[in-house]
């Protein structure tokens, strides 16, 4: 049998990274944050004063081997490195999630870390999350989630992470960022954000974290029996 597979796709600000955590503790399995590794990109063309949507530079940047990501765990958490370097509290600013979204739409920025998120994959039970997971990275996912919730319920809760580190943002300020980073994710030309067609929709705008997690814990049992 091959190893459990879990793909949660879903918008920016929808949880996938921290309900991810928690089902994967709960199952204890790893779980690769897709995001992050984009993010490590976009960080090192911000680091190197390249414009994230300079689509050409990015890529020669990703083809000369300037912009190397990798993954290791520490404590069954994700550290996320960048050229040998732990940029894991760099790369959850705004600003680099902007670059992310724009770095990810480039084919030598997949390329590479699509093929390095399924190595992973394929070497033992994982969950991963992202905005393609089930659509192109794991299409034969064992189970796939599609995580969403309304774009307001989604600034609100970004808005209340930026309070948690003392920068104050009016809402209607983060709503137009979420709703920009949506349109943005979803009419790229490569790989655009949407739900896999046998994806499972879970719609946390009204329902507590812990009841996101216990849904997402059942349609596993369900699916593979754990």
């Amino acid at each position: 049998m091959k190893p459990l597979t879990i793909a949660i796709d879903g918008p920016s600000g929808a949880g996938k990274s921290t309900v991810a955590d928690v089902v994967c503790q709960k199952l204890n399995i790893l779980h690769l944050d897709t995001g992050a590794m984009y993010r490590a990109v976009g960080l090192c063309a911000l680091e190197m004063g390249i414009d994230p949507y300079d689509e050409a530079a990015v890529s020669r940047m990703c083809e000369e081997g300037k912009a190397l990501v990798d993954v290791k765990y520490q404590d069954g958490k994700q550290i996320t490195l960048l050229n040998g370097r732990d940029v894991s509290p760099l790369i959850r600013t705004q600003e680099v999630g902007g670059a992310a979204s724009a770095v990810s739409r480039y084919v030598p920025v997949r390329t590479m870390l699509v093929k390095r998120q399924q190595e992973m994959a394929a070497a033992q039970p994982m969950l991963l999350d992202g905005r393609d997971i089930g659509t192109v990275v794991l299409p034969d996912a064992t189970v796939k989630i599609f995580l969403t919730a309304s774009a307001e319920e989604r600034a609100r809760r970004r808005m209340l992470q930026l309070q948690e580190k003392g920068t104050f943002t009016p809402f209607e300020e983060v709503l137009a960022e979420v709703n920009a980073r949506d349109l943005q994710d979803t009419t790229r030309d490569l790989t655009p954000l949407r739900q896999a067609e046998d994806a499972i929709l879970v719609d946390g705008t009204n329902i507590t974290f812990d009841e996101t997690v216990e849904i997402i814990l059942k349609l596993v049992e369900e699916k593979y029996g754990k």
